[in-house]
C-alpha cells in the first residue's frame, strides 16, 4: 500500500479497492503474525476495530479519513466502530471484509449472452454474507475505471463504497446493514476522456417516481401470489384456437381521480378489471409499464426494463393488479420495447463513457424520428439484458404475453432513413441480421415459459413473423395485421355513396389472412396525432357515424383474426385520445354512446360463445366467401366455420345506408336460419330493421350453392345467421 494508492482511495479513483481496503496480512514482526484492517471513513472523527467485543483504535493515515489498525494473530471476523463528526458512535460491518457472491459461471454465461435470468445476478438484491444481512449490488460497466454505489446510506458520496471489478466488466459489492427501501445509483468513472456520471441501475426492480430517478432496493419475493389456478390452466391452453379479445389500456388516462390524479394499481384493480369483465374482454393489454421518465412517451421510452413505473404504486401493488386480473379470468399482455431507449442522462445512454448498450455510429444507433437510441443487438450482454427483461416480466410478474413494439424498425437497417444514413449488412442488404437473430432467440426463450405468448407490431411484408423459429420464422405467437387496419379505416372513412369504388379494401385482406397468425388491431396509434377518434373517422350525420362504427366493429369481429380495441373506442368518444386526461365516461349518459358500448359487449359475448368465430382463425378452412362481387350495393357475405365444419355462421354486411329487401344469399345447407346478431338492432342504437322471424332456405341455386335465403339487409349493418339444427 503506497501513498499514491491511499490518495486514489480517498479521491475515489482506485480501480481495485479490495486490494487496499478491508483485512490484509501485515509484515511479521519477529515470530508474531500480524494483520491489519484498512477503512476509508470520511464521515468519522475517529475509528476502531471491534474484535470479540473489544475495540482496537485505528490510526488515521490520511486527513480525509483513511484509517488503519494493526492486529496480532490471524485475520478473523470483525466490525468497525466510528465516532462521527459532531455525532454519535456507531458500529457496523466493513463491506470490504466480504468475499464475492456472484459465481464465475454466471459471469461466463452473461459474457456469452446466455444467462437469460441475469436479473438474479445483476442489480440490487437483499442478501446475506457470513451471517450478515445487507444488499448485494452488481452492474455491468466494462469500460469503467471505477464504479461506486452511492445512496441514502452513504450521503451519496462517490468515494465511500467503490466496487470490485469481476470478469467481463461486472462490478460487485455487498453492503452490509442496509435493506429494503434504500435509494441508490452507480457513480461511474470511465477509462476514457474523464467521463463521470451517476447512473440508475439498469437492472433495478424499482425507481423513485419521475422526475426523480434514483433506483430503490425492494424485495419482490414478499408478495404471495394467489393465481395458481390461472397459471396452471394457462399452461395447458391453446390460445390460437381460443377467443382472444384484447382491451388496450393506457393506465395514466383510462380513468382519473379527483384533481385529475392518476389511479393507483390497486384502484385500477377495483375499477378496470370489473369493467373489462363486464365488457367480455379476455385480455388487457397495457401500454408499457416499465419505468419511463417522460410521460408524453406513453411508456415507449423506457429506462427501467425490470421495474413497473412508480407512478401508480410500488412493485407489489402491480403484482396485486396482475393477480386480481388472473383471479377474475383476465389475461395480461404488456407492451415491451426492445427496439430503442431514450437519451436521459441517468439511463443507458453512454453508460460507462462508451456506447455500451447502443451503437456508436448514429447510422446504426439512433432513431432520429423518435430522438432515441437503438440497442446493439450484436453484443452478447445487450441481448442477455433484453431477453432477461422479457423473462423477468413473464416469470416474476406472471405476465401472460409481451407485445413487442416497433418490430419493423428492428428488422430493417434503412427503416425511416434516407440514402447514406444507414449501413448495409455484411451481404449488402438492408436486413438487420443481428436484430433478426435476437428476435428469434427472444421468442424461443419466451415460449419456454408455459402458456406465455408474444405478439409483434410489424407493419411490413417480412415473411414468417408468426412462424416458429424451427421453420425459419421469427417465432412470434401472433402479429398485428396493419394492412387490414389501414384498408378498413380508409374504407369506412369514405362516404357510403363512394364505397362501391373502394370495395377491394374490405376484401383484399382475405388474400393474405392466413399467411400469419393475425391480430386485428384498432390501437392507440390510430386515435391520436390528428388521425381522429374511431367515431370521428366515420362520415355522415350522427346516426350514420354510429351505424358505420357499429358495422365496422361487427365486421372486425366476424373477420378471421384475434381482436384488439383501444380504450374509449367502445363508447364512441368524439375527441382523439388525450393521454393527460381520462376517457370521456360522461358520454355514457347519452343513448348512442351507451348503445355502442353494449354492441361491443355483445360482440365479445358472441365471439366467445361461437366456436366458428375463434377456433379456426388462422387457416383457410375456417373462412369461406359466399359473395364478394356486389360492389354496387357494397354488400359482402361469407361463412365462418369451427373445427367441426358443420358448425358454421353466415354473415352478410351492408355498408350503405340503404335497406335491401329480399336480398338473395347462397347457403351451404338447407334448413331454418335464425338471426343471432344484428348491429342494427334497436338496443345497439340501430333502426331495428331485422329478420326476427328467421328465414327458411329455398332450393334455388345462388352463389354457386344449391340453396338460398332471401334476407332483409339493414342499413350500415352486419347481420349473422346460424342454421338451427
Amino acid at each position: 500500500m503506497t501513498g499514491e494508492e491511499i490518495e486514489a482511495i480517498v479521491g475515489g479513483y482506485h480501480g481495485d479497492p479490495f486490494r487496499i481496503l478491508g483485512p490484509h496480512a501485515a509484515r511479521k514482526r519477529g515470530a508474531q503474525e500480524k494483520w491489519e484492517v484498512r477503512a476509508f471513513l470520511p464521515h468519522a472523527e475517529s475509528a476502531a476495530v471491534i474484535l470479540d467485543g473489544t475495540p482496537t483504535p485505528m490510526v488515521k493515515k490520511h486527513e480525509r479519513g483513511f484509517f488503519v489498525a494493526t492486529l496480532s494473530g490471524q485475520a478473523r471476523r470483525y466490525r468497525l466502530q466510528a465516532k462521527l463528526w459532531h455525532g454519535p458512535v456507531i458500529e457496523f460491518d466493513d463491506p470490504y471484509r466480504f468475499w464475492t457472491q456472484i459465481s464465475d459461471y454466471d459471469l461466463y454465461l452473461f459474457g456469452e449472452g446466455t444467462n437469460y435470468q441475469s436479473y438474479h445476478m445483476l442489480g440490487a438484491h437483499l442478501s446475506e454474507a457470513d451471517e450478515v444481512s445487507g444488499v448485494r449490488f452488481a452492474v455491468w460497466a466494462p469500460n469503467a475505471h471505477t464504479v461506486s454505489v452511492v445512496g441514502d446510506f452513504n450521503q451519496w458520496d462517490p468515494c465511500r463504497h467503490p466496487m470490485r471489478r469481476r470478469q467481463g466488466g461486472v462490478w460487485e459489492l455487498f453492503v452490509p446493514g442496509i435493506g429494503e427501501g434504500v435509494r441508490y445509483k452507480y457513480n461511474i468513472r470511465s477509462q476514457f476522456h474523464g467521463y463521470q456520471a451517476q447512473k440508475s441501475d439498469p437492472y433495478a426492480f424499482a425507481f423513485e417516481t419521475p422526475p426523480k430517478s434514483a433506483s430503490i432496493v425492494v424485495n419482490l419475493d414478499s408478495y404471495a401470489w394467489q393465481d395458481a389456478g390461472w397459471m396452471e390452466a394457462r399452461a395447458k391452453a391453446n390460445l390460437l384456437r381460443s377467443p382472444v379479445s384484447v382491451y388496450e389500456v393506457h393506465l395514466e388516462s383510462w380513468l382519473r381521480g379527483p384533481q385529475n390524479r392518476y389511479l393507483s394499481y390497486r384502484e385500477l384493480a377495483e375499477a378496470l378489471i370489473p369493467y373489462a369483465k363486464r365488457m367480455g374482454y379476455t385480455h388487457l393489454e397495457l401500454l408499457p409499464v416499465m419505468e419511463y421518465p417522460y410521460g408524453g412517451s406513453w411508456g415507449y421510452q423506457a429506462i427501467g426494463y425490470f421495474a413497473p413505473t412508480a407512478r401508480f404504486g410500488p412493485p407489489q401493488d402491480f403484482m396485486y393488479f396482475v393477480d386480481c386480473c388472473h383471479r377474475a379470468g383476465l389475461g395480461v399482455i404488456v407492451d415491451w420495447v426492445p427496439a430503442h431507449f431514450p437519451k436521459d442522462a441517468h439511463g443507458l445512454v453512454f453508460f460507462d463513457g462508451t456506447a455500451l448498450y447502443e451503437h456508436a455510429d448514429p447510422r446504426k444507433g439512433e432513431h432520429r424520428d423518435w430522438g432515441t437510441l437503438i440497442f446493439n443487438f450484436g453484443r452478447n450482454e445487450v441481448r442477455d439484458f433484453l431477453i432477461s427483461s422479457a423473462l423477468f416480466w413473464l416469470k416474476q410478474y406472471h405476465i401472460d404475453g409481451l407485445r413487442v413494439d416497433a418490430v419493423a424498425s428492428m428488422l430493417y437497417l434503412d427503416y425511416s432513413r434516407k440514402p447514406g444514413e444507414w449501413i448495409p449488412n455484411q451481404f449488402g442488404g438492408n436486413e438487420n441480421l443481428e436484430a433478426i437473430d435476437f428476435l428469434k432467440r427472444f421468442n424461443e426463450q419466451a415460449h419456454s415459459v408455459p402458456g406465455a405468448i408474444t405478439i409483434a407490431e410489424e407493419s411490413t411484408a417480412f415473411p414468417g413473423v408468426s412462424r416458429p423459429v424451427y421453420l425459419n420464422g421469427l417465432g412470434f405467437t401472433m402479429k398485428w395485421n396493419m394492412g387490414w387496419m389501414h384498408d378498413m379505416l380508409q374504407y369506412f372513412g369514405t362516404d357510403p355513396i363512394y364505397r362501391k369504388y373502394h370495395h377491394q379494401n374490405i376484401t383484399f385482406s382475405m388474400i393474405y389472412a392466413f399467411t400469419e397468425n393475425f391480430v386485428l388491431p384498432i390501437s392507440h396509434d390510430e386515435v391520436v396525432y390528428g388521425k381522429r377518434s374511431l367515431l370521428a373517422k366515420m362520415p355522415g350525420d350522427e346516426w350514420q357515424r354510429f351505424a358505420s362504427a357499429r358495422a365496422f366493429l361487427s365486421y372486425m369481429y366476424a373477420h378471421p383474426g384475434k381482436k384488439l380495441l383501444f380504450m374509449g373506442s367502445e363508447i364512441g368518444q368524439y375527441e382523439e385520445w388525450n393521454s393527460n386526461a381520462g376517457i370521456r365516461w360522461e358520454l355514457l349518459e347519452f343513448d348512442y354512446h351507451r348503445q355502442l358500448q353494449e354492441l361491443v359487449a355483445a360482440l365479445n359475448r358472441l365471439y366467445a360463445a361461437e366456436p366458428a368465430l375463434h377456433q379456426v382463425e388462422f387457416h383457410w378452412s375456417g373462412f369461406e366467401w359466399v359473395d364478394f362481387h356486389d360492389a354496387d350495393h357494397s354488400v359482402i357475405s361469407f361463412i365462418r366455420r369451427s373445427e367441426d365444419p358443420a358448425a358454421f355462421l353466415l354473415f352478410c354486411c351492408n355498408f350503405t345506408p340503404e335497406v335491401w329487401t329480399g336480398y338473395s344469399i347462397g347457403v351451404p345447407e338447407e334448413g331454418f336460419y335464425e338471426e343471432i346478431f344484428n348491429s342494427d338492432w334497436k338496443q345497439f342504437g340501430g333502426s331495428g330493421v331485422a329478420n326476427s322471424a328467421g328465414l327458411y332456405s329455398e332450393a334455388v341455386p345462388c352463389h354457386g350453392r344449391a340453396f338460398r335465403i332471401r334476407a332483409t339487409l339493414p342499413p350500415l349493418a352486419v347481420i349473422c345467421f346460424r342454421r338451427k339444427l
